[in-house]
């Protein structure tokens, strides 16, 4: 396929991996066609097999320098990175808490830079940040926006830099075919079986699996699922924020839910005060462990993570009553925390928040499965349009899924050992 020449400026770019399967190449076809430039498809080799790699370099024209630079910027982070290698340009950063001008935002697909001839992999990879280079040019890192001090080594505009889109690797499970389309329609069963066979397989890989929780898993009678999944160690870190782990606590203390009995669904007397007067119970206690090692905290999710040395996070909002004295009302701060605790997650569980899972989304990798679970379509929309492609969706309560997704591990036996105090 090859586009009339047009005068005006001119480069090479290549692509590889499984472009063809993926629609990835029509994909930077249409970008370059898009921004108003033309292609020339110079060589092309496709994979004889499924798993085979395929190949292609194109040459792309622009009619000015402006629209060219405009074209290769947005196929770059579909993995077409000039035929001609140069090492990447670094700048060091001239103030505190900014980067320098035309910086190089980064996605949260697997990113590599050139220096000195090498091909280096970027580490802690995230989205929306840049790349900071070590003093010695030996080792480069995602470093968030207020993280950079001034004499960080930053690197600027996209030469040097290579992008590995999750389109150019080889698709080896039904969950990656079933990223992304969001359907309350879509028959839920055969979702909820893949997404416990990837977490099965996560956990064999000795990786973490994450669980990102709202209120409504107390609100809707799901705290004994959560409680088992940490119980047989298929929950090994957990995301949420103050009113998770109130609603859990007064679950625990009193019986109820934002007041509700979760027995008889009904209004308990005086039972909207239950959540201030557990989280004041905790306060005077002097947090979660204390609560749980001196008997006070007996049972729920936050007593599991106690027991069961699970790692949590807790993010504060502006409207938090209390709040409870583990949560981090300082969001960069928080954030940090959740940065730190991804280090080794292989699978993300998201069910019934907006944004703690949005901001969990924007901090992982691309190679890092996720699940979403919400009533409501638009938080999966939300999440997948922000950029966490990765994403399965699934619309529905969190108990009925939750509840599933407990029977499907619990199908084969399981005698992984949990840690617990």
């Amino acid at each position: 396929m090859t586009q009339p020449r047009t005068a005006g400026a001119v480069e090479e770019v290549e692509i590889q991996g499984h472009i063809i399967d993926s629609l990835l190449l029509p994909k930077v076809l249409d970008e370059i066609l898009t921004h108003g430039g033309s292609f020339n498809l110079k060589d092309i080799k496709i994979g004889e097999r499924q798993a085979d790699p395929s190949y292609v370099r194109i040459e792309v024209r622009g009619p000015t320098q402006q629209v060219l630079e405009e074209i290769l910027d947005a196929i770059h982070d579909h993995g077409a990175v000039p035929t001609l290698a140069q090492d990447c340009t670094v700048v060091p950063a001239d103030m505190d808490g900014a980067f320098p001008d035309n910086f190089y935002s980064t996605t949260n697909y697997r990113t590599q830079i050139r220096l000195s001839g090498e091909w280096i992999e970027v580490e802690d990879q995230e989205m929306d940040c840049g790349i900071l280079v070590d003093s010695e040019g030996a080792a480069a890192r995602c470093v968030p926006m207020a993280l950079v001090r001034k004499g960080d080594l930053i690197v600027v505009g996209r030469q040097g830099l290579r992008v590995f889109p999750a389109e150019t690797m080889a698709r080896q499970s039904l969950f990656e075919f079933m990223a992304s389309p969001v359907s309350s329609e879509k028959p839920k069963g055969v979702t909820v079986r893949e997404i416990a066979a990837a977490m099965r397989r996560t956990r064999a890989n000795g990786d973490k699996i994450l669980a990102v929780l709202g209120p409504a898993v107390v609100h809707t009678g799901s705290v004994e699922h959560i409680c088992t999944l940490i119980r047989t160690g298929f929950l090994q870190v957990l995301f949420a924020g103050n009113a998770l782990a109130t609603h859990d606590i007064e679950q625990s203390l009193y019986g109820t839910s934002l007041g509700v009995s979760l027995d008889r669904g009904l209004p308990a007397e005086e039972g909207h005060e239950h959540h201030l007067r557990a989280i004041n119970t905790i306060r005077r206690t002097g947090g979660i462990r204390a609560a749980v090692e001196k008997g006070i905290l007996k049972s729920g999710i936050m007593y599991e993570c106690v027991r069961h040395q699970i790692q949590y996070v807790l993010a504060g909002s502006i409207r938090d009553d209390g709040p409870l004295p583990e949560v981090i009302t300082d969001v960069l701060n928080a954030q940090q925390r959740m940065r730190e605790q991804i280090q080794g997650v292989g699978f993300c569980l998201m069910v019934a928040t907006a944004l703690h899972s949005i901001a969990t989304g924007n901090l992982l990798p691309a190679w890092v499965k996720v699940a979403c679970v919400d009533i409501n379509p638009a938080t999966v929309t939300k999440l997948a349009d922000r950029g966490t492609s990765q994403t399965v969706g699934i619309v529905t309560d969190a108990e009925p899924f939750l509840r599933e997704l407990v029977n499907h591990l619990g199908e084969v036996k399981d005698d992984a050992p949990t840690k617990s105090i």
